[in-house]
């Protein structure tokens, strides 16, 4: 999905109100960052993401950051999944629950947020590739 990311269009917004794909792409990547921080800690301190130089930038630090909360999900056992966990902005908990929910509920999220991203796509210029099957874009295979 990043790489079919028109690189002179990340500003591409479809409402004021709503994130660019710039910043769609840099929540992706945080949300694998902050797997790492739960698996490590226990607890996610939340900033809004910062940016990144290039689109090249962005897809090489989310696929470094895509595998290592895998390595440490493995390796977590039932303990670990269950123990509380914390979710902070600012400091102050928000989320409380146990590391298994906050793994599942960011996921959802990251879902969702991929699936807005391929949303823009068209309207930014790009093609929507085959991600669960053909696309009129990508027939896949």
């Amino acid at each position: 999905m990043l790489r079919a990311l028109p690189p002179a269009q990340l500003d591409y917004r479809p409402h004021a109100k709503s994130r660019s794909a710039s910043q769609l792409v840099q929540l992706l990547v945080y949300e694998e960052q902050t797997g790492i921080e739960l698996c490590e800690k226990g607890e996610i301190y939340w900033n809004e993401p910062k940016g990144f130089p290039t689109l090249e930038a962005m897809i090489a630090d989310f696929e470094r950051c895509h595998r290592a909360p895998g390595e440490r999900l493995h390796k977590l056992d039932d303990e670990m999944w269950n123990r509380k966990a914390k979710l902070l902005v600012s400091g102050v908990p928000v989320i409380e629950a146990t590391a298994g929910a906050l793994f599942w509920m960011a996921l959802f999220d990251a879902v969702h947020h991929r699936g807005q991203l391929g949303v823009y796509l068209r309207p930014m210029g790009g093609k929507v590739p085959s991600i669960y099957g053909p696309s009129a874009d990508d027939p896949g295979g």
